[in-house]
């Protein structure tokens, strides 16, 4: 695959979680369809970044990957019915063409393509730059795009192998338990050092989202993000500080539907070396903290959506 596409987020609060999306984070709403609001960040040159659908709760619906070609996108597909992990082509979505679903071993939903509509935005929302998609909206946050999807798993050595071997992911980062179990690896398809992560989940359900994450253009971004937050009665769970792992700058808050929101700068690095060598956090180096020293808080091993009794 080439690179995250766009996710499909579940609501069950949406008039609350489309303002918290467009005014507070900056996103420009793009159509709807039905239950289903589509928002683009104002640098992902596709027709969105994030559907949003009202449901009875939260959580992901699925998850859309991109392929570098048609060709690249039928090999895909080959490898993933050998798997025994598909479920079929769907036409696609407003500015998709013809999609394949498939799930990963823990049930998580993605859907593959390759024909996309480029963004074409209206006058208003013409950058002065033509190298850029759209105009900066200058609302709210101000995301820059949609950067990485953190998925909860019962397993995750399954669904890291998953996104490895029949998606042509590799693994740039890993923590490797006391026990010898893999607790979490962050997977990438090309130059970003992260598409898709994988946390095990403590409570031990499947197909669970740990969060979706947006780029900002500066770590200052991130910190005038902090108090529109405050300032708009949302709740930051931790940060702002820094990763240990991927050395990201964050803020973690949850939407009004009570899915998990990152603000990261610069989000996932970039990676060269063709021969990159997977680097292994061990269970002592983690119980250190973050990478100056904050400490892991316990809800980001247990919260997820949807939520679990």
């Amino acid at each position: 695959m080439a690179h995250l596409g766009h996710v499909e987020l579940l609501t069950p609060e949406p008039e609350r979680s489309l303002r918290f999306f467009t005014d507070v984070m900056g996103l420009t709403e793009n159509g709807r369809d039905g239950d289903s609001v589509y928002l683009r960040t104002w640098d992902d040159y596709e027709h969105h970044s994030l559907k949003l659908t009202a449901h009875k709760t939260s959580g992901i619906r699925r998850t859309a990957l991109r392929a570098a070609s048609q060709e690249a996108l039928e090999r895909r597909v080959k490898a993933v019915e050998a798997a025994g992990l598909g479920i079929g082509w769907i036409d696609g979505d407003t500015g998709i063409g013809p999609t394949y679903l498939c799930t990963d071993p823990d049930g998580h939903e993605f859907e593959l393509y390759w024909e996309s509509e480029w963004y074409e935005p209206p006058e208003e929302l013409r950058p002065a730059l033509k190298n850029q998609a759209q105009a900066y909206p200058g609302r709210g946050v101000g995301v820059r795009r949609l950067d990485h999807v953190n998925f909860l798993a019962a397993e995750v050595e399954p669904n890291g192998g998953f996104v490895r071997d029949v998606l042509g992911g590799r693994v740039t980062e890993q923590i490797r338990l006391d026990s010898g179990t893999i607790g979490a690896q962050w997977l990438h398809f090309t130059n970003k050092s992260y598409d898709l992560v994988y946390t095990g989940d403590w409570t031990g359900s499947r197909g669970r989202l740990h969060h979706i994450a947006f780029a900002t253009d500066t770590r200052e971004d991130i910190l005038r993000a902090a108090d529109i937050f405050l300032e708009n009665d949302v709740f930051i769970e931790t940060g702002p500080h820094k990763h240990a792992i991927q050395q990201t700058f964050f803020l973690y808050v949850y939407e009004p539907g009570g899915n998990r929101v990152e603000l990261c700068n610069p989000g996932a690095r970039l990676i060269l070396a063709p021969d990159w060598r997977t680097i292994t956090w061990t269970e002592p180096e983690r119980s250190k903290g973050q990478a100056w020293g904050l400490k892991t808080i316990e809800s980001f091993h247990t919260h997820g959506t949807p939520p679990i009794a």
